[in-house]
């Protein structure tokens, strides 16, 4: 019986489940300190159901404290809107919900970097009265200025829990995978199977450096290493049009990103370019459409959910610390072999 005539409160749920309203209450909160028998809980989950009850948030600060009630509210500032497009960032913020859901804290709000410049929604959002932690993900590719750096400086000093995901926080926690040892060893893979003309596509970041290190350690010479920037399928496809048209294919390649090598990928298939047998291709992130490609991607799987939600966690159990006290987590990656090298 749902009523859109009166507010239901958590003693009607109780009558309606027979319990008392404190069970009522911890089912609702997802209280630790208390079990509640499996079948209780199914009956009062019910009871919500049935009655439509949803929460008073107004009741729920006043009853649990103001305070309280905000450090369960987590706000998200993405890089840009092209974060939305692309499912390596869709599995951070998946980890992110899901940690959230499970520890009963709640996404206030998600924004762009760029739209905190407008001084009337920071001070709107920015503020310990609305959240009791932050999660920044790439932040790092918005900063370009000086401006850029006062505004990370003003969140710093309103939010004291801040994690930020995918980049290195001056003086904050950050979760992140080593990109520089995981192109290392898509370069060593490419090398074992006796590969030894390779190039690069992809960002032009520490990956470079591990490609790099790689071939030293291999006796190649670095420098001769050819690299194009691509960070999207169509600049991956664009980048290796180019080298054929160049004549600089190689007899493997490594990408940046899976979405770089699937680019890449769809420009060999229309010149019926083999692959592996003409050109191998190895690639970074391990997204799940990499495993539906033709051939499918062999590479380096990164945790990406698990990043979203050890951002969480440190949130949760009060480590996402400032300076001194903030620390970096590095999550390692693992090879995926399939048939494209």
């Amino acid at each position: 019986m749902e009523s859109s005539e009166k507010n239901v409160t958590q003693n009607d749920v109780a009558k309606e489940a027979g319990v008392t309203r404190s069970m009522v209450s911890y089912v609702i909160s997802g209280s630790k300190g208390r079990s509640v028998a499996p079948e209780t809980r199914q009956r009062i989950l019910e009871a919500i159901d049935r009655l439509g009850y949803r929460p008073n948030k107004a009741a729920q600060a006043l009853q649990q404290g103001r305070d309280i009630f905000v450090q369960k509210q987590i706000g998200i500032v993405l890089c840009n809107a092209d974060v939305f497009r692309r499912p390596y960032y869709a599995e951070i913020i998946q980890g992110i919900y899901t940690a959230a859901h499970e520890n009963k804290y709640h996404i206030h709000f998600i924004r762009f970097f760029d739209e905190l410049k407008d001084p009337v929604l920071f001070n709107e959002l920015i503020h310990s009265e609305e959240i009791g932690g932050l999660i920044m993900i790439s932040t790092d590719l918005c900063i370009k200025n000086r401006q850029d750096e006062e505004i990370i400086e003003r969140i710093k000093e309103r939010i004291k829990k801040i994690v930020c995901v995918e980049w290195k926080g001056p003086g904050l926690c950050s979760i992140i995978f080593d990109r520089q040892d995981s192109a290392k060893k898509a370069a060593d893979h490419l090398f074992l199977k006796g590969y030894n003309s390779i190039a690069y596509i992809g960002q032009n970041d520490d990956r470079i450096m591990g490609v790099k290190q790689s071939m030293l350690e291999h006796n190649l010479e670095p420098q001769s290493l050819y690299t194009a920037p691509a960070f999207t399928m169509s600049a991956g496809y664009s980048a290796i049009k180019e080298m054929r048209k160049k004549s600089l294919l190689p007899r493997a390649i490594i990408c940046g990103s899976d979405e770089v090598a699937i680019g890449a990928l769809c420009f060999l298939n229309e010149e019926k370019i083999s692959v592996p047998d003409s050109v191998a291709l190895i690639s970074i992130d391990n997204i799940e459409t990499s495993g539906y490609t033709n051939p499918p991607l062999t590479t380096m799987n990164v945790q990406k959910s698990a990043m979203g939600e050890r951002a969480v966690e440190m949130i949760v159990n009060g480590t996402a610390n400032q300076e001194q006290g903030a620390v970096c987590i590095s999550l390692p990656t693992n090879l995926v072999i399939r048939q494209s090298c």
